[in-house]
């Protein structure tokens, strides 16, 4: 697969400037699992005692990774003992049977040795092709190399390491100080098609030095997941190999179980990778938030959302610039949501286009198309038939969607 053109939408300034966050360290190798020329597996070694949360695709057809993840969440071997990541790119190792499952075995065992960590804290993520065989022997024959070059201020490094088709790396941090003691938060993602909710889609490691039990530590992702990585879409198609892994190390001694200035900052730096997944949606040349009100409840506000935000109709006008506000009619229609056609509103950024179940007294196309050709386009609608409320992110639908797609595995 050639390389992609960067997204239009790629944060200005490239990477950022993360803060390192005692207690991890990063290491990446080119394994060439797939990819000839760069990197492709990324190893993060967490020091003992560290807190683990996690959240996963629910896909009937979910990777052998994914599965061995999930059975080993919330145990602790020893104590004593650190943790490991280990995460390749170009092959999910999913859809493959018994095959699948040893090879994770494999490389657990071996990064388990090369570590000095229980197998059981060992957490693997492979991200690419489905139904290939993971020529597993590739990764771990870089083992050596990956413990040898294990730095604290690896983790750009491995931003790159796990992109598939992404055109750019996807970090994100934030400091919060509590109670005099300054907290960091740190994360990378990958993503950028086979993105609809479920989870979230995509590969996400964050990785903190606040002090929080794991039960609390996970209580608080899987909240915050819910409106930031589960509230975003690219194509409708949910991943097999969707995984969310968070760490804390406890090294700054500062306990933010129930703080809300940490809680703040966590869910700052999830929106924020969620965003630029879909910043970086295959083919995507516009940023979409779709922000739902007046709803019956939470639940069918996200129905209306989601069913906009997963139309081709919807997507394809908005890749056109075309203010076809029509289409979210349609959307809103086909929902299953409960709605009431006379009490219907759309607005277009500032632009008011429908209300009332009828089209805006004084709508201006011409105004409403030149909306439409921003990069970043926010649609409101509103229900009328409650106080329900929900907000989702997506892209356009491009002919370079197509065409990604359309040579995946070339």
């Amino acid at each position: 697969m050639a390389d992609l053109d960067l997204s239009p939408l790629a944060p200005a300034g490239g990477f950022p400037d993360l803060p390192e966050i005692d207690g991890v360290r990063f290491a990446v190798a080119a394994a060439g699992v797939k990819y000839q020329g760069r990197t492709d597996v990324m190893l993060a070694e967490i020091a003992p005692g560290a807190s683990v949360a996690g959240v996963f695709t629910r896909s009937a057809t979910r990777s052998a990774s994914v599965l061995d993840c999930q059975d080993k969440l919330g145990q602790i071997v020893d104590a004593t003992k650190g943790f490991a990541i280990l995460v390749n790119s170009g092959n999910s190792n999913a859809f493959t049977g018994r095959n699948g499952t040893a090879s994770v075995e494999r490389i657990t065992a071996k990064v388990s040795e090369a570590l000095d960590v229980p197998q059981g804290h060992v957490y693997t993520s492979s991200t690419g092709v489905i139904g290939e065989p993971l020529p597993d022997a590739k990764i771990t024959d870089m083992l050596g190399q990956l413990r040898g070059d294990l730095s604290a201020d690896g983790i750009a490094d491995a931003a790159s390491a796990i992109m598939t088709t992404d055109t750019f790396p996807k970090g994100a941090s934030a400091e919060v100080l509590i109670d005099g003691s300054r907290v960091k938060i740190a994360g990378i993602a990958k993503g950028s098609g086979m993105i609809a909710p479920d989870m979230a889609t995509m590969l996400v490691y964050i990785f903190t030095d606040a002090k929080i039990d794991g039960h609390a530590l996970q209580a608080l992702v899987s909240g915050l997941n819910e409106g930031t990585f589960n509230a975003i879409t690219v194509d409708s198609d949910t991943s097999t190999s969707d995984s969310l892994i968070a760490m804390a190390t406890g090294a700054s001694g500062v306990d933010v179980a129930g703080n809300g200035a940490f809680e703040t900052a966590l869910h700052g730096v999830m929106l924020d990778l969620a965003h630029q997944v879909v910043r970086d949606g295959e083919g995507a040349t516009k940023f979409v938030e779709i922000a739902v009100s007046g709803a019956a409840d939470d639940a069918d506000a996200k129905r209306v959302a989601m069913a906009c935000a997963n139309s081709p109709l919807v997507k394809t006008a908005i890749a056109g610039e075309d203010a076809n506000w029509g289409r979210i009619v349609m959307a809103v229609g086909k929902s299953g949501a409960q709605a009431d056609r006379d009490r219907l509103g759309i607005a277009f950024g500032d632009i008011v286009v429908a209300e009332n179940g009828w089209r805006a007294e004084g709508y201006s196309e011409e105004a409403a198309s030149a909306y439409m050709a921003n990069q970043e386009i926010k649609i409101s609608v509103q229900l009328g038939v409650g106080d329900g409320s929900a907000t989702v992110w997506t892209c356009d639908l491009t002919y370079g969607y197509i065409s990604i797609n359309a040579d995946y595995r070339s």
